[in-house]
Formats: C-alpha cells, structure tokens, sequence
C-alpha cells in the first residue's frame, strides 16, 4: 500500500508537469513509461505503474486550464477553455475562471461514483445502438449549433472550413495532428490576436470564490448525460463532448461554460478506466497503456476508483495555490513579450512533434482562427475540425 501511495504521488507531480507545459502531453510520458515498463516491472508491481498513469491523467486534467487561461496556450482535451477563460483573465478574473473548471472537475468525480455502478449494468446492453446513431446525434447537433448564430453564412462557412482542416489534418502523415491543428486554432491564434491589439491582462481579482447550486446544475446534467455516451465511442474526447453537449442548451454563461469543460475533460478520462475494465476497450491514450501492462480484475478497477479520489482530493488545493501564483504574478511580466515567447515555445514543440507538415497544419489553423475574430463569430464552431471528420467517421454508408 506505501509503495501505491509513492506512486500515486508522483503521478500527481508529473501530471501537474504535463499540465503547466504546453504541448507536454500526458500520453508522451505514457509512452516512455511503456518503454521502460521491462525494467520498471522488475522492481514493482504493474498495478502500482497503473496507479501512476490514473494519478497522473487524472491531474493533469485539473491543472492543465491554467495555461489555457492565463497563457493561450490550450492542450487537445482543454482547448474550449481559451475562449471564456481569457476573457475572464482580462476582466480580472483569471483565477475565478480556473476555479470554475475546478468545480467541474470535482462534480465529475461525484457524477463517476454514482454512475460507476450503473455503467457496469447498462453499458454493455447499448453500446451497439449508440455506435450506430452517433453519426446522426453528431448532425443534429451540428445543426442545432448553426441556427442558434446571427450571422448563419459566416459561421457555415467557418464550420465547414474547420472540418476540412481537420479531415486533412487527420489525414497526412504527421504524429499527433491534433497538437497543431487544435493549438493553432484555440491557441497561437489567440496569441496573435492579443498581441496585435498589445493587451495586457488586468490586475487579478484573488477572493474566496463560492460555489453557487445555480452555476452548476446545468454543467452536472449535461456532464452526467453526454461524457458516459461520448467515453466509449472512438475518436469522441473532452472537447466533442462539450461541444455536443452545450448544443442542448439554449443559453450558457461564461462560468457554466467553463465548469462544462472542466467536468467533462475529467469525467471522460476517469470513464475510458472503467471502459477498459468492462470493455476491454481503449478510449484514451492512457487507457491503452494501461492495457498493455496488465489486464484490470475487480480488484485492480478498485484501486483505480481509490486513485482517483484521492487524487481529487490533492488536486483540489494545488489547482488553487498554482492558479492564485499565477494570478499574482502575471501583471508583473511583460504579457506581449510572454505571448512571443509562448508563441515561440508552441512553434518548437509543434516542429519537433509533427515536423514540417505539422508547422504547415500549425499556420493554416492559426490563419482560420484568426478569421473568426476578423469575422465576428464564435472561435467555438471552428470545433467543426473535430465534430465532421467524426460524423464522416459514423457514417453507416
């Protein structure tokens, strides 16, 4: 038990790593642990390897909307969190935003513990069904998306744009596509624009922030309802879960956005756990690293369940000591010049990662996200470059 413990606790650092350095993924450490794993298992029991992997994914999804909020620099699965979060950060309430992913997270726990035992009764009767109508819910919600914008036209024309992107992006032999198409639309995109305007975040609002019943009773129905469904299905993540599920609601504030994304981002890797267990199917990164060490009994699905909540529980307090840090500090740089260097930062990493075709997704994506602040419509539809490729992907025909 002392030596889960060690682990789940380095998990818990090197998540909070993986979190605060854009383009550091959690699945790139999964795969030098997988490659080290002959050596590792010689010391250590799997299960204890396993328990890093939960800790470590699971914090990284706490901790990784600070970047995204205070920097512009967004991972896959938090890429959404961009759009509210700065503008919250340059209302002077950056911390207050990363508290609200915080409570989204924490409600993702509890939704988990209720719907674990109702998963294991249900999940494999209507996984079929779901599969077979996921093309058609992806349509309508498509759909429901467009109709909602003023301008129709312009946001058809940037939805579509986005998906194009994102089926070409899919489809060229680069590793991991989604770092530059995701980074350049969500993030450098973002960069560029607060640097061609020379804004500078405002000094940071730092209070004791309340949770309010109100903010949260949507995000938990929707969570609840769209995260378990989009978990097993593959090529669905955080971000198209969250995308599916605002469509259902007809009008969303900057805070219940954000507590969306954050439950979400955690339920859906918290669930792909228990699918691997139930399923034996992989559908996260982390899963399927897990499955390569052992194969998860009662017994081991107990320890994860275990990690989890005691992860949360350690995250809860770092995600609000690193997020008031940086509340604190970040008036006290030059924000033009941290957004170069981010900019600078996100172009290496993409190049070393996805090489010259990557910088070429990286450009094309960053010159679409920038046309939707041009344009005046929502940088959400450019999710478009996830929902279509995936509608293409469910097709029956």
């Amino acid at each position: 038990m002392f030596e889960l413990l060690i682990f789940l606790l380095i998990g818990v650092f090197l998540g909070v790593l993986t979190g605060l350095t854009p383009g550091i993924h959690t699945n790139l450490l999964a795969v030098f642990l997988i490659s080290f794993s002959p050596f590792l298992l010689n010391y250590f029991q799997p299960i204890s390897i396993v328990v890093l992997i939960v800790s470590m994914g699971l914090t990284n999804t706490f901790i990784d909307a600070i970047p995204s909020i205070y920097l512009g620099a967004p991972d896959e699965e938090n890429s959404l969190s961009v759009l509210p979060g700065h503008k919250m950060l340059m209302e002077g309430k950056g911390h207050e935003a990363v508290f609200s992913t915080l409570v989204g997270s924490i409600i993702a726990i509890i939704i988990f513990l209720i719907i674990t035992p109702l998963l294991i009764y249900v999940l494999p009767k209507i996984e079929n069904f779901i599969e077979k109508m996921m093309a058609f819910f992806l349509i309508w919600a498509a759909i429901f998306l467009l109709i909602k914008e003023e301008e129709r036209k312009k946001s058809f024309i940037i939805f579509a744009l986005s998906g194009v992107l994102g089926i070409a992006s899919m489809n060229l032999s680069i590793n991991q596509p989604l770092l530059p198409l995701l980074t350049g639309l969500f993030g450098t995109s973002t960069l560029f624009y607060s640097i061609s305007r020379n804004s500078s975040p405002p000094k940071q609002i730092i209070e004791k922030n309340k949770i309010n019943l109100k903010e949260i009773k949507k995000p938990f129905i929707i969570t609840a309802i769209i995260s378990p469904i989009c978990s097993f299905l593959p090529g669905m993540g955080a971000s198209q879960s969250a995308i599916i599920g605002t469509s259902f609601l007809k009008k969303i504030s900057q805070k219940e956005f954000l507590i969306l994304v954050g439950s979400v981002n955690t339920l859906v890797l918290s669930v792909s756990f228990l699918i691997l267990y139930l399923t034996n199917k992989k559908r996260s990164g982390l899963a399927n690293t897990i499955s390569q060490l052992m194969v998860l009994g009662q017994k081991e699905i107990f320890y994860i369940i275990l990690t989890i909540i005691l992860t949360t529980v350690i995250c809860i307090f770092l995600t609000i000591k690193i997020s008031k840090f940086f509340a604190k500090n970040i008036t006290k740089i030059n924000y033009t010049k941290l957004s170069i260097i981010i900019l600078i930062l996100l172009f290496v990493i993409v190049f070393l990662i996805s090489g010259f075709m990557g910088l070429l997704v990286l450009i094309s994506s960053t010159i679409l996200g920038l046309t939707t602040n041009f344009l005046g419509v929502r940088k959400g539809l450019l999710m478009g470059c996830l929902m279509i490729p995936t509608i293409f992907w469910y097709l029956p025909f």
